[in-house]
């Protein structure tokens, strides 16, 4: 399947029709996973806290997201504004670069704290989630400076 995916985005117009598609589509869900943040943060370590229990993992804490939450909008906010950058200006590879790097840092920070600090289910899912989107941004990255060429 990768494969196939990956022979259709051989021309550059192939690929950079991938590439906006997938680029405002991160946009939308990184302003909803963002709202939510804002919105219901208590909720979303509850709701992670009872998968947590399901698969014998430690809950995490649910007090003290005053100063993270303004973080992690603020976070939601940046990776959607890259997004929409990359939508809207998809000749250039810098913006998938940055948002490669935010996300791949997110990921490695959160299987370090998954490690060293408590193994959280949040933290295991923050390190996969994030892993994979800073993977395809980092393809991306590739692609448009191959291309770009």
């Amino acid at each position: 399947m990768l494969e196939e995916v990956m022979d259709r985005m051989k021309t550059r117009e192939n690929f950079l029709r991938f590439y906006k598609t997938l680029s405002v589509a991160f946009c939308i869900i990184f302003l909803i996973v963002g709202l939510i943040f804002l919105l219901l943060p208590g909720k979303v370590l509850i709701f992670f806290n009872t998968l947590s229990r399901y698969v014998g993992m430690p809950p995490s804490p649910v007090e003290g997201i005053d100063l993270y939450l303004i973080l992690a909008v603020a976070y939601m906010y940046l990776v959607s504004l890259i997004s929409f950058l990359m939508f809207r200006h998809p000749e250039n590879p810098h913006f998938s670069l940055l948002l490669a790097n935010g996300k791949t840092a997110s990921s490695f920070l959160s299987l370090l704290l998954f490690a060293v600090h408590q193994p959280y289910l949040i933290f295991l899912v923050n390190f996969v989630v994030d892993g994979l989107i800073g993977l395809i941004a980092w393809v991306f990255y590739t692609n448009l400076k191959r291309i770009g060429r």
